[in-house]
C-alpha cells in the first residue's frame, strides 16, 4: 500500500463519518489483518479512534488530527449509533460504484453527504442526497457532466415522502448552500440528471410506488437497484 492509497483511505474514513474493519480492507485494498494493522498505526499517531459500536466489525473514524491531517474541517464525532446501519449501506454503495471500470476511468467523482452537509450552512431547509456523483464532461459517456443525486435506502418512508424527496431532489437548479433564490429556478437545468435509489428489501415496494406516484419525465429520471453484497454487517 502506498503513501498515496494511505492518504485516500483516510479521506474516505473522514467523508464518509467512519467505516467498519471489513469494508475498510475494500477500501484500501489489502487484507483484514493488513486493514487491522493500518488501524493500529493510525490509531497510534493519533489520526483515527476505533471502537465496536455494533454489530459486525468494529469502526474506524478520524479524530481532529485525522481531519486536520486530510484538510477537513468536519466536527471529530464518532458515527452516530442510530445512522450505523445507513452509514455502512452508503459505504457499501460508494464501493460497489467506485469499483466499476466506469466510474474509475471517468474519473467520476463521489461528493458524499458530509461534504455537502459542510457546504449547506446553518439554517437551510431540505432534503439532502446521501451522495452525489459528478461525472466528468470530458468522459466519453452519454451521461457526461451529469451530477446524479445517490439515495440509500434501508427502511420504507411514507409514499408520499419519498415521492416528495424525488420531486425536490429532480427539480433542484442550484447547489446545496446556494441562496433560497437560486435552489428551484424554473427554466433552469436541474442540478441533478439522475437520482439512483438502492434499497434494501423493505423499502423497495414504498420508493416503487412512489416512483409510479411522480410518473412520467421526473419518474424517467429515477432508477432503482438493490442494495450491493456487504451493505448489511456481517
Amino acid at each position: 500500500m502506498t503513501a498515496r492509497d494511505d492518504i485516500a483511505a483516510m479521506v474516505f474514513i473522514a467523508e464518509m463519518y467512519g467505516v467498519q474493519l471489513d469494508q475498510l480492507a475494500l477500501v484500501a485494498g489489502v487484507s483484514p489483518d493488513r486493514a487491522r494493522a493500518l488501524t493500529a498505526r493510525w490509531q497510534k499517531a493519533g489520526h483515527i479512534d476505533s471502537a465496536r459500536l455494533g454489530p459486525g466489525p468494529s469502526w474506524v473514524w478520524a479524530t481532529r488530527a485525522g481531519l486536520n491531517a486530510c484538510g477537513m474541517k468536519y466536527t471529530a464525532t464518532p458515527p452516530a449509533l442510530s445512522r450505523l446501519a445507513h452509514i455502512r449501506a452508503v459505504n457499501a454503495v460508494r464501493l460497489a460504484l467506485a469499483g466499476t471500470a466506469t466510474f474509475r476511468d471517468a474519473n467520476a467523482f463521489w461528493r458524499s453527504e458530509r461534504r455537502i452537509r459542510a457546504r449547506r450552512g446553518v439554517g437551510i431547509r431540505g432534503h439532502l442526497p446521501d451522495a452525489e456523483v459528478h461525472w466528468p464532461d470530458e468522459s466519453a459517456l452519454a451521461w457526461a457532466g451529469e451530477c446524479w443525486a445517490v439515495e440509500a435506502e434501508l427502511t420504507p418512508k411514507t409514499v408520499a415522502r419519498t415521492a416528495a424527496i424525488m420531486r425536490e431532489m429532480l427539480t433542484r437548479t442550484g447547489d446545496y448552500g446556494c441562496p433560497a433564490a437560486d435552489a428551484f429556478v424554473p427554466g433552469s437545468r436541474p442540478r441533478h440528471a439522475r437520482a439512483l435509489y438502492v434499497c434494501a428489501p423493505a423499502a423497495l415496494g414504498t420508493v416503487t410506488r412512489a416512483l409510479g406516484e411522480i410518473g412520467g419525465a421526473l419518474a424517467a429520471r429515477i432508477e432503482i437497484r438493490a442494495l450491493p453484497a456487504g451493505a448489511v454487517a456481517p
